[in-house]
């Protein structure tokens, strides 16, 4: 008989804390379950300890992939649930050990009655770890019930910080939403607030369960970030939102951080893929301190590639520089270095 939960946990090299986040599963006071361990490619003892897992509990499951990422680890998962709901976890995160069950007698008892797809989503705690794993500062974020549009709004414009009422693993999913969508593999970050914007977009209800049910390990891998990376996929989500609806991206305040970036560290290409954005949303750029602002398109275009201009022109003078010492340097070795005649 098909469990009613599964509990889809993708795992890449993490396995100092897998075992924490399946007993998080296994110790739900809602029993009905099943935990499916998604392994993409590590190369760790993930394996290893998957298995014992499996052998301790037949709740458990472990499936093997070569390594796609965190979103087709995800689908990997979803394809192989058998469950009514679907949970997602981090393999360094845990849930509360009351999460499941709150959420579903909450939906019971408080939720709409009538729905064919719905999520539901808790507060959830931020838990910094140092280098031996203890606590040192917790922060919980709790953002209440907020509507769609709301939900929306945070979706497009959040602080790029993680500063955001939904987070994968606090929410629970009817699994009937994933007859009709699922995670883009394109995305190798931000492929979750690319799906729930997909949902939101599409009208799922979104409803907010009281409680903090879920755990966010912030630790040295997950806060070393790869800025350039993530601004790649967040352009890229952009991207896809302006093919959407193109006025969801009016006044979206990260635009003109994107672009700042972008100009400052002459990433060309990412500018250009900026600048086909920010035509229809007319984006105030401050370039200097607020001091300096581009209202215009066709100004930070011109901005852009004067500062190239005066850059490069920069760059062949200290060229210039640099040959000459160079020589005076070479010439005086080669002093140095020829027999001195009496």
């Amino acid at each position: 008989m098909p469990s009613t939960v599964s509990v889809i946990i993708p795992c890449f090299n993490n396995a100092p804390y897998l075992q924490e986040a399946v007993q998080s599963v296994l110790s739900q006071t809602f029993s009905d379950l099943e935990c499916i361990i998604v392994d993409d490619g590590s190369t760790d003892n993930t394996r290893e300890i998957s298995e014992y897992l499996v052998k301790k509990d037949s709740r458990v499951k472990y499936l093997f992939q070569e390594n796609r990422g965190m979103a087709a680890a995800r689908n990997t998962g979803i394809k192989h649930a058998e469950g009514e709901w679907i949970q997602f976890l981090d393999s360094d995160d845990w849930i509360h050990e009351n999460k499941l069950k709150f959420q579903l007698d909450y939906l019971r008892n408080h939720g709409p009655k009538n729905y064919n797809e719905i999520v539901l989503y808790t507060a959830y705690e931020l838990v910094y770890v140092d280098e031996s794993s203890e606590v040192v500062k917790t922060d919980t974020r709790i953002h209440g019930s907020l509507t769609n549009d709301q939900l929306l709004e945070w979706a497009i414009t959040w602080d790029l910080e993680g500063n955001f009422p939904l987070i994968v693993h606090s929410m629970l999913f009817k699994s009937s939403i994933f007859e009709n969508i699922m995670f883009n593999e394109k995305f190798l970050s931000y492929a979750d607030i690319e799906l729930e914007t997909n949902l939101l977009l599409r009208g799922v209800p979104f409803f907010y369960t009281p409680i903090v049910g879920a755990f966010y390990r912030k630790h040295q891998t997950n806060t070393t970030r790869n800025w350039r990376r993530i601004r790649h996929y967040y352009t890229l989500y952009l991207e896809g939102l302006r093919k959407k609806n193109k006025d969801l991206l009016q006044g979206c305040p990260n635009m003109g951080k994107l672009i700042k970036q972008a100009f400052k560290e002459k990433d060309k290409n990412n500018f250009k893929r900026l600048m086909r954005l920010v035509d229809t949303t007319r984006v105030p750029v401050y370039l200097t301190k607020k001091k300096i602002n581009f209202n215009y398109p066709r100004l930070l275009r011109s901005a852009y590639f004067i500062d190239t201009l005066l850059i490069r022109s920069r760059l062949k003078g200290l060229y210039r520089r640099l040959r000459k010492y160079i020589s005076v340097i070479l010439h005086e070795i080669k002093c140095i270095a020829m027999p001195q005649t009496k």
